[in-house]
């Protein structure tokens, strides 16, 4: 009986380890994933602003990723990356037509 709480023991600290160390690797990946997703939707605007104008349906598109972009990281993380300055808020302080 003792060995088998000293195995159960030794499961539930080797599992606590192996959390506490996967943990901020998914935090970070969570944050990389945001801040992909809205470089990502920057550029895809401005290429349709190039090629179709600025008032074009496409360009129109891509605002709305944009926003959903910035929405999404806003409800995950509380904060939100602005690729024109290179840094996160923590207020949801984006301006809707910081492209038109």
């Amino acid at each position: 009986m003792d060995s088998v709480r000293k195995s159960l023991l030794s499961v539930i600290l080797l599992t606590g380890v192996l959390l506490c160390t996967a943990l901020p690797r998914l935090q970070a990946e969570d944050i990389d994933r945001c801040q992909r997703r809205v470089v990502h939707a920057e550029h895809e605007l401005h290429e349709a602003i190039e090629k179709h104008g600025r008032n074009s349906r496409q360009a129109n598109h891509e605002r709305r990723e944009l926003h959903a972009a910035r929405e999404h990281c806003w409800r995950e993380r509380h904060e939100w990356w602005d690729e024109h300055e290179h840094r996160w808020h923590k207020e949801r302080d984006w301006d809707e037509h910081d492209h038109d």
